[in-house]
């Protein structure tokens, strides 16, 4: 689970990812808790912004591609999980 957020409010030791953005918009910086230790990724990107959600008291959720997409610098708006049945057997 990924959640964009104002405020620290939330358990930061449940394995979600914080995502925090600059002013200019052109870097974000991830932080998380791999069970052990924080850990931190940092992305700069050098000719565009990254897509970001309006500011507001909520917390916004993203899956595993809209991830790669706002790290990618791309609108991760745009990506819609693709519905999966599940199986009737296996084998």
């Amino acid at each position: 689970m990924l959640a964009l957020v104002r405020d620290a409010g939330s358990d930061a030791f449940n394995g979600s990812l914080y995502v925090f953005r600059a002013k200019r918009a052109d870097r974000i910086k991830i932080v998380w808790w791999d069970g052990s230790g924080v850990c931190m990724y940092a992305k700069r990107l050098e000719k565009s912004k990254f897509c970001w959600p309006r500011i507001g008291p909520h917390r916004v959720q993203l899956n595993h591609a809209q991830l790669l997409a706002l790290v990618d610098g791309l609108d991760w708006k745009r990506v819609r999980p693709v519905a999966v049945k599940r199986p009737q057997s296996v084998g």
